[in-house]
């Protein structure tokens, strides 16, 4: 979980301190980011986010629960501790009076220190506890230290025994999640592992070495790579414009819509199909965003829409 604060400014004038520009503060908005933006999300299309991480005792950290009440996320399982400092990440925005803000600098807080053995023991406890009733279970790991090895087998043992798809998104530690049912790394992800001239192949190599039904590679305005078992890689168009206006929080998005589409008994294609428009949609809003079921289902019809005309066009 991440309170993703932007702070928000005008440019005054210079210092006479240094050479830097002074910004005259106007406002700071705390939204919900990394693990808590996939759960938004999924509140947002009429799922029930249950969320499972930490948060410490501090400002931030009650901005974030806020946000997220706001946002109609169960947090009963979320573990608060005064031992921890709220993972925070602040975009500051600046811009003359008038003109468009854009971000100059990021500035994040994060824990000092791993987590203790009891706050590892709560999380467990509360993770077993949120999936008796659960139709599908996101990992959203961010690396900083709820994602450890006794909570992603638990998880995958409760997937196992409820028959319910767990889905991985990971920064960087792909091959420490196997066993999961799909995954939603991005581009630079899986060039670590495979190299920039990956190939739809190796794609597919990748998921059967991780044992996983379906890989779905994220690759910007590239589009997106599907590998699923026993069927050819396929290929699918970035939905929208080429130039997005914000890539924050966009991975986020995609594993939400996708697991809320699997949750809802669809085929890995067609929530992939969904969770690409999805991210197509929130790539042209600014700062951490989400999608809502109006956004969804205009891009959905707007591509049929330009689909029966191309067709129509090609029978002329």
């Amino acid at each position: 979980m991440v309170a993703d604060q932007f702070l928000n400014g005008s440019i005054a004038r210079v210092s006479r301190e240094a050479p830097v520009f002074i910004l005259r503060h106007e406002e700071t908005a705390t939204l919900a980011g990394g693990a808590a933006n996939a759960a938004v999300n999924v509140a947002s299309l009429g799922g029930n986010p249950v969320l499972i991480g930490v948060t410490g005792t501090d400002e931030n950290g009650g901005l974030l629960l806020d946000a997220l009440d706001i946002a109609g996320v169960d947090c009963g399982f979320v573990v608060t501790s005064d031992k921890l400092r709220t993972t925070t990440k602040v975009r500051v925005l600046a811009g003359q009076q008038y003109a468009p803000r854009q971000q100059v600098i990021r500035i994040d807080y994060e824990n000092p220190s791993a987590l203790d053995d009891d706050i590892k023991a709560a999380l467990r406890e509360n993770l077993a506890a949120a999936c008796t009733s659960a139709d599908a279970i996101i990992i959203s790991d961010y690396n900083y230290g709820v994602a450890n090895v006794e909570m992603v087998d638990l998880a995958r043992e409760i997937s196992c025994e409820k028959g319910i798809p767990l889905l991985i998104d990971s920064r960087f530690r792909l091959r420490e999640f196997a066993g999961a049912t799909s995954a939603t790394p991005n581009q630079e992800e899986v060039e670590q592992i495979l190299g920039k001239d990956f190939t739809a192949e190796g794609c597919d190599a990748l998921r059967e070495e991780l044992g996983y039904e379906a890989l779905l590679v994220t690759c910007g305005n590239k589009g997106m790579i599907l590998a699923e078992k026993g069927r050819e890689p396929v290929f699918m168009d970035a939905i929208g414009s080429k130039e997005p206006v914000d890539v924050t929080g966009a991975g986020d998005t995609v594993i939400a819509v996708y697991a809320l589409a699997l949750a809802s008994g669809m085929s890995f294609a067609g929530a992939a199909d969904i969770a690409n428009h999805a991210g197509g949609v929130v790539v042209m809003k600014k700062g951490t965003a989400f999608v809502n079921p109006r956004e969804l289902l205009d891009s959905i019809n707007s591509a049929k829409r330009t689909q029966a005309s191309d067709a129509g066009a090609a029978q002329r």
